[in-house]
């Protein structure tokens, strides 16, 4: 597909069942580089603030990272190692906050692992889950924002990791492996209210799968790390459709966007956007794509180029670029809100924000309002 424009290819679709094979369409591949528009995004004046502090603006005394932020900006999601950021959390190793950015508040989850990785919330920012290592194995727990409540999520493995939640954190996508060491592994989906666990792909091996839920919990996409495949489950058929990629060479999931109708993928040295309901994919060049905001339409993406600006948020509808950070920086899957208004990410250079002296990484909010 690379290097055409409006090439018919042929995709392999399978079914839970069985394969079938089917034609589709590509879309036009986007420009290698869509017109820049460095502070803006939409025509929308930029702006960035630092919120890995205390309410009173203390700076963190630990790093912090792996942010992720709901549909609307409201809550935002991290992990940190900091000691000073709440009066709870003088202790431990990483912990889990959550920052409320209409009160400003920021507030500590209970921390039952460490290291932690990955915290993630859910779209109306009820919940939020992480997955740390707990003595030989790693476990998710599952937080209530609002209480800071957190219980522990079983699944068929020994241990449980990379959780995806659904938007009011009902469904819980994941990966179990078995055995010690561990040999094989599992992709699951949980209804913690209704106690039941669904399987939605089964490997012979522990090589990445990298579950994303959708919204509603109806799709979940996954990843076949030792055939570089990517497919997408939709639980209320019961079918898999995949592998989705355009491309001979291995492709590595990034996410599917909430509304289910986005799956970013990585090829090479570039960067798929297939859309599910037309069955088309579109090609983002010499870039590699981190997260995609909740409607599809925003693509948060790391420039192949390196003199350049570190991550770039595109609009997929018309073209354009808007630069999230000039500095180094990085950011993980869910860190871009509905159309494309606030971008979370990470980055231990002491410009972006006045003030920032404390020598750590630190989460930052750019905003495009």
């Amino acid at each position: 597909m690379r290097g055409n424009t409006n090439r018919i290819t042929t995709r392999r679709v399978r079914a839970a069942l069985g394969a079938a094979v089917a034609a589709c369409a590509v879309t036009a591949m986007l420009p290698a580089a869509a017109s820049a528009e460095p502070t803006t995004a939409g025509g929308l004046a930029a702006s960035v603030e630092r919120i890995s502090v205390a309410a009173d603006g203390t700076q963190a005394d630990g790093d912090s990272a792996g942010a992720s932020i709901t549909p609307d900006g409201r809550h935002v999601v991290f992990s940190s190692s900091a000691h000073n950021l709440t009066p709870d959390a003088t202790t431990g190793g990483d912990k889990v906050f959550v920052r409320d950015q209409q009160t400003r508040q920021l507030k500590r989850m209970s921390s039952n692992s460490t290291p932690i990785q990955s915290p993630v919330i859910s779209g109306d920012g009820q919940y939020a889950a992480h997955w740390g290592k707990l003595f030989k194995d790693t476990k998710i727990f599952l937080s209530q924002t609002g209480t800071g409540s957190t219980i522990g999520i079983g699944c068929s493995g020994l241990s449980c990791s990379q959780p995806s939640l659904s938007a009011d954190g009902r469904y819980i996508a994941h990966v179990a492996t078995f055995n010690r060491p561990a040999s094989r592994q599992s992709v699951e989906v949980i209804d913690w209210h209704a106690g039941t666990k669904e399987t939605v792909a089964e490997f012979e091996h522990t090589l990445p799968a990298r579950p994303s839920i959708s919204g509603d919990g109806r799709y979940v996409a996954y990843e076949d790390g030792q055939a570089g495949d990517v497919f997408v489950w939709d639980r209320t058929t019961g079918t898999t459709s995949g592998p989705i990629e355009d491309t001979s060479e291995g492709a590595t999931l990034v996410q599917l966007s909430s509304d289910g109708t986005k799956v970013v993928y990585l090829a090479g040295g570039d960067t798929y956007v297939y859309d599910v309901p037309s069955d088309t994919t579109e090609l983002v060049s010499d870039a590699r794509g981190v997260a995609i905001d909740p409607t599809g339409r925003y693509l948060l993406y790391a420039p192949q180029d390196t003199t350049g600006p570190s991550l770039v948020l595109r609009d997929l509808q018309k073209d354009t670029d808007a630069t999230v950070s000039d500095q180094p920086a990085s950011a993980g899957t869910g860190a871009v809100s509905a159309d494309g208004r606030d971008v979370v990410f990470q980055s231990t250079a002491g410009d972006i924000v006045p003030g920032d002296t404390n020598g750590k990484s630190d989460v930052f909010v750019r905003h495009f309002s």
